[in-house]
């Protein structure tokens, strides 16, 4: 199951750069996690600083 980012975001960025498939994009003031690109890989997950990335 794809990660997906919560309400915790600050749109800092930071998991876009580490996205392996470019899976992350922003979306209304918020990074956004396209499901269908979504590897699962959790890169993402840990440079989060806020910790609003989630399985999901």
């Amino acid at each position: 199951m794809a990660y997906r980012i919560t309400d915790a975001c600050v749109n800092c960025g930071a998991c876009e750069s580490e996205c392996p498939v470019d899976a992350i994009s922003e979306k209304n003031d918020a990074r956004w996690i396209d499901p269908d690109k979504c590897i699962d890989c959790g890169a993402c997950v840990a440079v989060c600083p806020t910790e609003a990335i989630i399985a999901g």
